[in-house]
């Protein structure tokens, strides 16, 4: 029992720097970001600075030093139930006088006066229990009736949640993850791309059915098109980051984000950095999120099991996916998304957990083969 919650080994150094620097540089963006809303609207900053930085950032440091001190290996035991808990709450997210909506999307509970996002707590929930899943089949992983269909129900259960909730960018991050999972785990070329057939087909009914997706589509293909309109967030957003220049106008000296940047400390906030801190600043968070990609694959290839493994490609790939899809949309080289951008933009939810996941990926670098033998990256 005391080994559980005082190990003696060191989680990875290099990691954990990684993680801070992100956590850090996002506290400096989302101050600067916010300064508008201090000046504008005071109440309201003390409440969003509060969920940020209070029980988003503080709340999910001291949940991923907690849980860098149990044992991975327990949440295998558990990871059903947990899993059952994310999906009923999610199913009742889009449930009409039960989820709460904002900006046109019910994705939100709320408890004790703070709203959450349960598709945050899928998020860590599905990678636990289908490293489970793929640890205990791997063996019969190449068979279909033993592999691939069970599999894809397992994606499919959280997947038809995320669709109820109109979140198709989550669902996205969700089936990049259960793919490099499914990948790492052995499973055979055929029945991915069979997978990835039947997403192209899912994906294309919901554009067709929906018109704000196919919105986004055609002005990412036509940016000029309604700059006024639909163009307008872009339009912004490269304006923001092309006046960064080199260096950037400095540390709040953004202009977009007061009158004319949407969501400046949420979506946006990759194009408020770059233009405070330039190409060079914008370029090393690109880079950090790269380092500690390629970090936490290097714990997961060390794991000293199959599960610890598998959990680690999860978590890294949530995470990475996420900020790589946000930073390419503010870019425009894909097509606008709302989704965060991990440890920097607006949303104590989506910190925490993502502070959560990252402290059950130490765990498994305390456990990992090169604390034993100081193999360096």
């Amino acid at each position: 029992m005391i080994s559980l919650f005082f190990p003696s080994q060191k989680v990875d150094r290099q990691f954990l720097v990684a993680t801070l620097l992100l956590l850090s540089l996002g506290v400096l963006s989302f101050l600067s970001a916010s300064f508008g809303l201090l000046f504008n609207d005071g109440p309201r900053f003390a409440s969003v600075a509060w969920s940020h930085l209070g029980l988003g950032a503080l709340g999910g440091l001291l949940a991923m030093w907690f849980l860098s001190l149990i044992n991975y290996k327990i949440w295998r035991k558990t990871a059903i139930y947990f899993f059952c808990v994310a999906l009923v709450l999610n199913i009742l997210v889009a449930i009409p006088g039960i989820g709460v909506e904002y900006g046109g999307a019910r994705r939100w509970l709320e408890l004790f006066g703070q709203s959450f996002q349960p598709a945050e707590l899928m998020k860590i929930a599905f990678v636990l229990y289908f490293s489970a899943w793929l640890a205990t089949n791997r063996d019969v992983l190449k068979r279909i009736k033993t592999g691939a269909l069970p599999a894809a129900l397992i994606v499919f259960l959280p997947a038809m949640a995320f669709v109820m909730q109109r979140d198709t960018d989550t669902l996205m991050v969700l089936l990049g993850c259960a793919a490099a999972m499914y990948v790492v785990a052995g499973g055979r070329l055929r029945d991915i791309m069979a997978g990835l057939l039947v997403v192209a087909i899912g994906l294309s009914f919901i554009v067709y059915t929906r018109p704000y997706i196919k919105e986004r589509i055609t002005t990412f293909l036509d940016p000029g098109r309604d700059p006024k309109g639909a163009g307008y967030q872009i339009q912004q957003s490269l304006i923001a980051i092309g006046s960064g220049n080199l260096t950037g106008r400095g540390f709040g000296q953004s202009i977009q984000k007061y009158k004319y940047l949407p969501e400046p400390m949420g979506d946006s906030i990759y194009s408020v950095l770059s233009e405070e801190f330039g190409f060079v600043g914008s370029s090393l968070v690109i880079l950090l999120f790269l380092f500690y990609c390629l970090r936490g694959y290097k714990i997961g290839s060390l794991s000293p099991d199959n599960y610890g493994q598998f959990v680690v490609v999860g978590v890294i790939t949530v995470i990475v996916v996420q900020a790589y899809i946000n930073i390419a949309a503010m870019l425009g080289v894909i097509p606008l998304s709302g989704i965060p951008l991990p440890f920097v933009s607006q949303g104590g939810t989506a910190i925490f957990f993502a502070l959560s996941m990252t402290g059950i990926v130490f765990n498994v670098s305390r456990k990992a083969i090169f604390n034993r033998t100081h193999l360096e990256f």
